[in-house]
């Protein structure tokens, strides 16, 4: 039973379509002002965009994004809970909305740091373009 359309017939097409699958593109941001930079980058440089912008947006908050974007760290912040706690779930709740990605393919590194209303995170996002590093990333604030 063959799972792919009748009219691929040959190895040599099914090799140019897998080759047609086009590396992520985001607009670029800096990362300090969270400001647009202008370019459009590609590959890891553009996971690394989407992995930021996806820690800095609360999930289900906006309509515009699906149920899977987002985080929600919110709900950690301003309950008591301890620092075990807070830990365990702060790493749970990062892969779940880092790894709806089908580009990155494990969280390892993970630290947490909680100060006051902000949590902070630092953790290393295995790609398939390579590794990259996020270092006392402010990712929760209280609601306004």
């Amino acid at each position: 039973m063959n799972l792919l359309p009748a009219y691929i017939e040959d190895e040599d097409e099914i090799e140019e379509l897998e080759e047609e699958i086009k590396p992520p593109r985001e607009y670029g941001i800096d990362f300090k002002t969270g400001q647009l930079t202008g370019e459009i980058v590609e590959g890891k440089e553009a996971i690394k965009v989407w992995i930021w912008l996806v820690l800095q947006t609360p999930r289900y908050r906006y309509y515009i994004y699906t149920w899977d974007y987002g985080n929600e760290f919110e709900d950690l912040i301003g309950k008591g809970y301890t620092e075990e706690y807070i830990e365990a779930e702060a790493q749970r709740m990062t892969e779940d909305c880092l790894l709806v990605n089908e580009n990155i393919q494990s969280i390892t590194e993970f630290s947490v740091n909680m100060e006051g209303d902000t949590l902070t995170v630092s953790f290393t996002a295995n790609t398939i373009y390579g590794e990259i590093e996020f270092k006392d990333e402010a990712i929760a604030r209280p609601a306004a």
